[in-house]
C-alpha cells in the first residue's frame, strides 16, 4: 500500500526506477501548466513519451518495465497533473496495434490515439453472439481492394462519439466459426453506420447498438491477415480483462465522449455540476478502491471488528488483482500468448466490485437507499452499485471465464461444442440459420 503515496523524495538512490522518476518531476517542473489547453497537453505527454511510458519509444512511450510506468502515473497524480487520454483508443486498440500492426498502420493510428484526438470504440458482441463471441454473423466481403460489412453490433461503449473502431467481421463462411474472422481498424465516420445509444437502469446511455450497412473497410485496415482474427482479438480481450488498466492517467478520471482540446486543461480537471458520473465512468475511474475505508471513517465504523476486516479484506482483494496483472504482462513480455491471468484477473474484478457494493452499501445503512445528492458522496457508490451487472458481463462473463480457468488452469475437458470444427455456413447463429 506504501506505492500508492509514492513520490520522488520517497525514492531511494539505488532504486532503477528512481532516476526516472526524478526526470518526470523536473519534467514536470517546466512543463506543467494547468491552464494549457488539453490538446496541447496531450500532444507533450505523447511527444516526451510521459503519457504511456511502457509502450515502445518510436511510438510514445519510454520503453520502461509495468512497475515503474505505474510509479510515474502515480506521480503525475501526486503532481495533481491531468494524465493521458484514456478509453478504448488507449486501452485496447494501442496494444493491439502495437501487437498485430504494420509499421503503416502504427503511422496512422498511433499520433491520434497518443495525442487524444481520436475517439474509438470496440465492435465485438452482436445479437446472439455475446458469450460465444466466435459465432458472430457481422459479414466483411472483399470487393477490390475494400471490404464490404453488413451486420450488427452491440454493448458498443462509446460508439456515438467514435472516430474509429476495433471490429471483428467474418471474412469467410466456409471456414469453422473461429477460422473465418478477420479484424479490422475501422472508419466510424461513414455512410452506413448507424447508432442507436441504449439506455440503461443506471440513467446514462453508455453502450451502443451499431448497425452496419454496406460500410466500407480498406484492406490496408486489416489487423493480421484474413481469417486471422481471432488471434487477433485475444490480446485485445486479455487487455480488456486487465482491471489494472495500462491506460489510466492521472487525475483525469475516465470521459467518455469527445472533448473540447481547446479548453484549458483546468477546466477539463473541474467537475462538472451538471454532469453527474454514470457507473461506467465510475467503475473505470479507478477512484473507487478508497471509498469502503472513506466510508466507514465517516459513518464511525472503523471500531467494529466486522467492517474492519471487510475492508480489509476489499484492500487485500484489489492487491491480489494487481499482482495477477504483473504476471499476466510479465508472461506477454517473454513472448508467451496471453494466458488466464486475464481471466482470474477479470473474475476477481467482477467479485470484487459486488463486494464493494455490499460492504459499501451496508457500512451507509439507511443512507444506502438514497440517491444522487441526497445520498452520501453524491450517490458514488450507488451509481458503482447499479452498473456491476454490467461489469460481470462485459468482457466476457462471469460464466466464460470459469470456462476458460477449469480448461486452461485445471486441465478440465473443453464445454461441449458441436459447432467448433463445422463450417459457419452451416451453423445455427442465436434461433436462425445463415445462408
Amino acid at each position: 500500500m506504501a506505492t500508492d503515496n509514492l513520490t520522488t523524495s520517497s525514492v531511494s538512490s539505488d532504486d532503477p526506477s528512481g532516476e526516472v522518476l526524478r526526470q518526470l518531476d523536473a519534467w514536470l517542473d517546466i512543463a506543467w501548466d494547468p491552464q494549457r489547453p488539453l490538446g496541447e497537453w496531450w500532444s507533450l505527454l505523447a511527444d516526451e513519451g510521459w503519457g504511456f511510458p511502457s509502450w515502445p519509444v518510436e511510438w510514445f512511450g519510454r520503453g520502461l518495465p509495468s512497475s515503474t510506468a505505474r510509479r510515474a502515473r502515480i506521480e503525475l497524480v501526486h503532481r495533481g497533473a491531468l494524465g493521458p487520454p484514456a478509453g478504448i483508443a488507449p486501452f485496447l486498440a494501442a496494444p493491439t496495434l502495437l501487437a498485430h500492426g504494420t509499421d503503416e498502420q502504427l503511422r496512422r493510428f498511433m499520433p491520434g490515439i497518443a495525442k487524444g484526438t481520436d475517439v474509438w470504440c470496440q465492435l465485438f458482441s452482436e445479437p446472439g453472439s455475446g458469450s460465444d463471441l466466435a459465432s458472430l454473423a457481422t459479414r466483411a466481403e472483399l470487393d477490390g481492394d475494400e471490404y464490404v460489412v453488413t451486420g450488427q453490433k452491440v454493448w458498443n461503449t462509446g460508439a456515438q462519439f467514435a472516430d474509429w473502431a476495433i471490429l471483428m467481421a467474418r471474412t469467410d463462411i466456409d471456414q469453422p466459426k473461429h477460422k473465418g474472422i478477420s479484424y479490422f481498424a475501422f472508419d466510424m465516420r461513414q455512410p452506413g453506420v448507424e447508432v442507436r445509444p441504449l439506455k440503461e437502469m443506471t440513467g446514462g446511455a453508455t453502450f451502443n447498438e451499431v448497425f452496419l450497412t454496406e460500410a466500407r473497410v480498406p484492406v490496408a485496415n486489416l489487423l493480421g491477415a484474413p481469417g486471422e482474427g481471432w488471434r487477433v482479438a485475444m490480446t485485445t480481450l486479455s487487455h480488456e480483462r486487465d482491471n489494472e488498466n495500462p491506460a489510466g492517467g492521472g487525475g483525469g478520471g475516465t470521459f467518455i465522449g469527445r472533448p473540447d482540446l481547446s479548453m484549458p486543461v483546468a477546466d477539463f480537471m473541474r467537475p462538472d455540476p451538471d454532469h453527474r458520473p454514470d457507473g461506467f465512468e465510475i467503475a473505470m475511474s479507478g477512484g473507487m478502491g478508497e471509498l469502503p475505508a472513506k466510508l466507514a471513517r465517516e459513518f464511525g465504523r472503523l471500531d467494529d471488528a466486522v467492517t474492519r476486516q471487510q475492508v480489509a479484506d476489499l484492500w487485500a482483494h484489489r492487491q491480489l488483482i494487481r499482482l495477477n496483472g504483473q504476471r499476466g504482462k510479465a508472461r506477454v513480455k517473454q513472448g508467451q500468448p496471453p494466458g488466464a491471468e486475464s481471466s482470474t484477473g477479470k473474475l476477481m474484478s467482477s467479485d470484487l466490485g459486488r463486494k464493494m457494493r455490499e460492504v459499501g452499501l451496508a457500512i451507509e445503512g439507511a443512507h444506502g437507499q438514497l440517491m444522487d445528492t441526497d445520498a452520501p458522496h453524491d450517490g458514488l457508490l450507488q451509481a458503482y452499485g447499479l452498473f456491476q451487472p454490467a461489469m460481470s458481463i462485459a468482457g466476457g462473463t462471469d460464466e466464460v471465464q470459469r470456462s476458460i480457468i477449469g480448461e486452461r488452469v485445471l486441465g478440465l475437458p473443453k464445454e461441449p461444442d458441436v459447432s467448433r470444427d463445422v463450417a459457419w455456413r452451416d451453423v445455427k447463429v442465436g434461433t436462425q440459420k445463415r445462408d
